[in-house]
């Protein structure tokens, strides 16, 4: 049984896969509380489907990109469980968990970048042939450096209609989908280390100054 979740958005998504397909699915219900719900969301999704954690056979997790604090949520989960329960566990780009599911589910048929919110009035963004395979990207930049006419799949096209004018869903990543992509290797496969594409706003303060 596959785990998998993501907290590179202001929502947390949490799924189970049992090797034929997602079994269930749950989405948190505040954002921005990745710390206080990724727990309890993945306790209460073995619960209801009568598991353990000693059932788990691997772990998917979302690399980002993201705001820091939440990716180092989901990831530091991710590296626990699978040293303690002694687990294999793949990262995945979020914005290509995004591009698989607008490639399946029809939502797009041609080339589409994908755009997610990385605040600071900028989106994070990749482009993909109609296939779903990443063209270039991801990177972090201000939407009207990247205006396209384009299908638009994420949050960045309903934040900047002005840069992108043609949205297509999904807006947010899927756990359930994450997990579709792990289990058939629908993308590239990462090492749970969290994908940034800026630094961190905390910094270490530097050597303090001489007093004269």
């Amino acid at each position: 049984m596959l785990l998998a979740f993501d907290t590179a958005t202001p929502l947390v998504t949490v799924a189970l896969h049992d090797g034929g397909d997602v079994v269930s699915e749950l989405v948190s219900e505040r954002p921005l509380q990745h710390g206080e719900q990724l727990a309890p969301l993945i306790d209460r999704i073995l619960r209801e489907a009568g598991l353990v954690r000693q059932d788990l056979t691997a772990i998917g997790v979302g690399v980002g990109p993201g705001p820091f604090t939440g990716l180092r949520v989901g990831l530091v989960t991710a590296r626990t469980l699978g040293y303690v329960l002694e687990l294999p566990v793949y990262g995945v780009c979020t914005l290509d968990v995004l591009a698989v599911e607008a490639r399946d589910t029809g939502a797009t048929t041609s080339n589409f970048v994908v755009a997610t919110d990385a605040r600071r009035k900028e989106v994070y963004l990749a482009s993909y042939d109609d296939g779903g395979a990443r063209l270039d990207g991801p990177e972090v930049a201000r939407p009207a450096d990247v205006a396209t006419d384009l299908p638009v799949v994420g949050e960045g096209a309903v934040l900047y209609p002005e840069a992108f004018p043609h949205a297509a869903g999904p807006r947010m990543p899927s756990a359930g989908w994450l997990a579709r992509v792990v289990a058939e290797e629908r993308a590239q496969l990462y090492d749970p280390e969290p994908l940034y594409l800026r630094r961190p706003d905390a910094a270490t303060p530097g050597m303090p100054k001489r007093v004269s």
